[in-house]
C-alpha cells in the first residue's frame, strides 16, 4: 500500500516506521533540524516493541511525490489547514486522509480543504515525542489506532487499512462509531494533558497526588458533559472507568502538551481545554476547571 505521513513526529514517525517495517510504501513530510536528520541519518524509533532504523523516503514538499492511498495526517493542530492545502498534490482520486490528531474537529477542518468524501475519523492512542531530530521514542506499552468511516463509502477504504495495520503487528480497530471513539480519546485527553502541563509532571505524579487527581478527573467531567451536550452517546461511568485505566499507565507517560511545553514549542491548548471552554459557552454552560487550566496555559501558547 502507498502511504504517506504528514508529519512526521511521534504519531506519523512511530506507525509509518511499522508499516514500513511490514514492506509498505511510506513517504514521510518533515520540516527543518528534523528533516535534515531524516535525510542524512534515517528514522530511528526507540521502543519496547522493538527499535529500528530505517532508510526513509522523506520530503518536506509534498509537489515532490506522487498520490498515495492514505494519507495519516499527524500534523500539530494549529497546522491543520495549511498542512491540508498542502497534501493536495498526494490526493488523488482514491485516496483518504485520516487525521491522527489530537482533538474532535480535524475530520471537518480538513474536509473543508480536500472534500469531506476524502476525510475519515481517526485517533491514536500512543506515548511519543521527538527525543532528537530523527530519533522517536515510544514510552510505554501503548501503541492504537482507531480509525473508522463518517460515511458508507469510505467502508472499503477504511478496511483495506485495518489490514495494513494488522500486517504489519499494529494494533488497530475500526469502532463501530468513529465520532464516538473520537470523543472518548478526547475526554481522557482533555484531563491527561491539562493535569500533567498545568503540572508540569508526568502522570504518576498526578494520579498520586489527591488535588491533582481531582483537576484530572474534573477536567474530564467537563469534557464529557460537552460531550453528552453535543448528542456523543459518551457512557455514563466513562470518567470512572478512564480514572482507573490511568492507574495502569506508565507513570513517567506524559501528554504531548507537556513535552511541548517543556521544549518551549507551541501549545495546542486552544484546541484542547480551550476547544472544552469555547463549546461549553456553546452550550450554555461553564468549563471552570479547564478555564483556569487554559488561562494558566495562555502566556505560553505561541511558545519562546
Amino acid at each position: 500500500m502507498r502511504i504517506a505521513a504528514m508529519g512526521a513526529g511521534g504519531v506519523g514517525g512511530y506507525f509509518g516506521a511499522r508499516l514500513q517495517q511490514a514492506g509498505h510504501e511510506v513517504t514521510f513530510f518533515a520540516r527543518g533540524r528534523h528533516l535534515q536528520a531524516l535525510q542524512k541519518d534515517g528514522l530511528t524509533v526507540e521502543s519496547a516493541h522493538g527499535n529500528a532504523r530505517l532508510k526513509v523516503r522523506v520530503f518536506e514538499d509534498p509537489r515532490e511525490a506522487e498520490p498515495v492511498e492514505v494519507v495519516l495526517f499527524a500534523v500539530k493542530l494549529w497546522d491543520t489547514e495549511s498542512a491540508a492545502e498542502r497534501l493536495r498534490p498526494v490526493v488523488g482520486k482514491d485516496t483518504v486522509v485520516i487525521p491522527f490528531q489530537n482533538g474532535v474537529e480535524s475530520t471537518e477542518r480538513v474536509g473543508r480543504i480536500l472534500g469531506k468524501e476524502k476525510v475519515l475519523g481517526g485517533s491514536a492512542y500512543i506515548g511519543t515525542r521527538i527525543k532528537a531530530p530523527g530519533v522517536i521514542e515510544h514510552s510505554g506499552q501503548m501503541a492504537r489506532l482507531q480509525f473508522g468511516p463518517v460515511m458508507p463509502a469510505q467502508r472499503a477504504a477504511a478496511q483495506a487499512f485495518l489490514e495494513a495495520c494488522k500486517g504489519a503487528g499494529i494494533q488497530a480497530e475500526i469502532p463501530d462509531d468513529i465520532v464516538k471513539a473520537s470523543w472518548e480519546k478526547f475526554v481522557f485527553l482533555v484531563g491527561l494533558s491539562s493535569a500533567t502541563a498545568v503540572s508540569r509532571a508526568p502522570v504518576g505524579v498526578v494520579r498520586a497526588d489527591p488535588d491533582l487527581r481531582w483537576l484530572f478527573e474534573q477536567a474530564m467531567h467537563e469534557t464529557w458533559r460537552v460531550g453528552r451536550a453535543r448528542g456523543v452517546a459518551l457512557a455514563d461511568d466513562y470518567v470512572e472507568s478512564r480514572m482507573k485505566f490511568a492507574d495502569g499507565l506508565h507513570a513517567d507517560m506524559k501528554a504531548s502538551l507537556l513535552h511541548d511545553l517543556e521544549n518551549g514549542g507551541r501549545l495546542e491548548a486552544p484546541w484542547l481545554c480551550g476547544a472544552v471552554v469555547r463549546m461549553a459557552r456553546e452550550a450554555g454552560f461553564d468549563a471552570p476547571v479547564n478555564r483556569s487550566v487554559y488561562a494558566a496555559l495562555k502566556p505560553y501558547i505561541e511558545g519562546r
